[in-house]
């Protein structure tokens, strides 16, 4: 297990199409474990692997930090439906310092493989749906900031309210 260096807003990484992974082998593996240690290193919920400079469809959250630490994997997730609306601030362990209101679903079910080659239909609402939304756009080549309005310096309130 190590540290990866985050990717900060402005690599050109950000905003590429993750490609999908083709075998879960020890590399991803070990990636998965990077990121796990990388996103609890620097306080996130969840992270994606292009924000650690790898372009694979793979992003960890933790939808229910309250009720366990480990991270769930998602291994090429796809976005089966959408419902609702609802608006919170986000920041984002790529883009340090900043926090931004965004609209997100109420709803989210998405369908993806986990660790050990698994496909599995996930069902998330509010704050779950947000974080994996968030963590999902990345996949996709957006950051939070590309939705966000009212785009500011985080103060310890917007960081102790962030949903991401």
């Amino acid at each position: 297990m190590a540290l990866r260096n985050i990717v900060k807003d402005g690599d050109d990484i950000l905003r590429k199409t993750a490609r999908t992974v083709t075998e879960i082998d020890q590399r991803i593996k070990t990636l998965v474990e990077d990121m796990a240690d990388t996103m609890r290193e620097g306080h996130g919920v969840g992270i994606a692997a292009p924000q650690v400079g790898i372009l694979k469809r793979i992003f960890l959250a933790t939808p229910f930090p309250d009720e366990d630490e480990t991270p769930m994997v998602f291994i090429n997730p796809e976005i089966l439906s959408q419902d609702g609306s609802q608006v919170g601030d986000e920041g984002c362990l790529s883009v340090p310092g900043y926090v931004g209101t965004v609209e997100r679903p109420l709803i989210v079910k998405l369908r993806a493989t986990d660790i050990d080659g698994n496909t599995k239909v996930y069902e998330f609402e509010e704050y779950a749906a947000v974080i994996v939304c968030h963590e999902y756009d990345h996949l996709e080549g957006i950051l939070y900031t590309d939705k966000a309005t009212n785009i500011r310096k985080a103060s310890y309130e917007d960081e102790e309210e962030a949903a991401v």
